[in-house]
């Protein structure tokens, strides 16, 4: 069961940044020690559902925002059942349910903003998800000569990138940035390196925010490579990869798993060498974060939680 939760100007102020499964799973865990939480996503998603929805609507694409809504939500509530269903055929068969709503909502308030605040106050969320920017996104990565358009396209070309961008120009959202600002503690990953991670990053302000903040930055490992955006990369390459082309400063510290994991090929475990992370001058904690009742394995909330409270005041 999700944690009860309550802002607590006595607990630590917590930003996510980032996308995905991973995120929402960092969300889950951050409830549980967190005063103030916020998640700061993507808008550059444009596959699935999302990638319909955005440009025939003109909003950002609610994949992401969504899992992140029902990461910080109860557990087994109707509103929460709604938000996580997902139509199999007819017109809208692949669509989310709950992007359909946010959608919606963005029609009856006028604006995507408004739908937001309307749709945490639906799920009870115990924290605010804050849209990176205003617009939906393209993502564009550069390999020598060779630019690839789209985050679907990225995601299943094979890195590493020689840039990473995304149009058109757009500031951050002002909420990203007063929360960034505020933190306590910033959370980087886990989730796809490139097109979530540092596709967020990419938005000009964001990097220059945590830069600035006295916040504790910690990066979570990814668990495994995946088919075609990380393929081949052990995890000092990821770091370098964030470093490189996002030029974000070094977290703090480093977040991995602590043991070998199977994955079916052509994955592989993402292979973990603390003495060449320890060179890019971060602090390497190795920890148990796997949840063990999953078909493929994913990073485990509530021991997320536990690794990152500890790690608050680690500057």
């Amino acid at each position: 069961m999700l944690a009860a939760f309550e802002n607590d100007p006595t607990r630590p102020r917590v930003v996510a940044i980032g996308g995905g499964h991973g995120m929402a799973q960092v969300l889950r865990g951050a409830v549980g020690y967190a005063g103030t939480l916020s998640a700061v996503v993507t808008v550059a998603d444009d596959g699935g559902s999302s990638g319909r929805l955005a440009p025939a609507l003109d909003i950002p694409p609610p994949g992401d925002i969504r899992k992140c809504l029902i990461a910080m939500s109860p557990d087994e509530t109707v509103w929460r059942r709604l938000f996580e269903y997902r139509f199999d055929a007819g017109d809208v068969g692949g669509h989310s349910l709950g992007n359909l709503i946010l959608a919606s909502l963005a029609d009856i308030e006028g604006e995507f903003e408004g739908a937001l605040r309307a749709a945490q106050r639906l799920l009870g969320a115990a924290g605010e998800v804050i849209p990176v920017c205003a617009n939906r996104l393209i993502l564009t990565a550069r390999r020598g000569s060779e630019e690839i358009s789209g985050q679907a396209a990225i995601t299943r070309a094979a890195g590493p990138f020689d840039e990473i961008r995304v149009t058109p120009v757009t500031p951050a959202n002002p909420r990203a940035l007063a929360a960034i600002a505020a933190a306590d503690q910033i959370v980087l990953g886990p989730g796809s390196l490139f097109t979530s991670t540092i596709a967020t990053l990419a938005v000009p302000g964001i990097v220059k925010a945590i830069d600035d903040s006295k916040a504790s930055v910690v990066y979570i490992a990814n668990l495994y490579t995946q088919d075609g955006e990380t393929l081949g990369m052990d995890a000092a390459d990821h770091l370098a990869a964030l470093l490189r082309l996002a030029g974000v400063r070094p977290p703090n510290a480093i977040v991995a798993h602590n043991a070998r994991i199977e994955v079916p090929v052509p994955h592989t475990a993402l292979e973990v060498d603390v003495s060449i992370l320890e060179t890019f001058g971060v602090h390497v904690v190795l920890e148990d974060i796997v949840d063990t009742s999953t078909a493929w394995p994913q990073h485990d909330a509530v021991k997320l939680g536990n690794v990152l409270s500890k790690l608050v005041t680690y500057l």
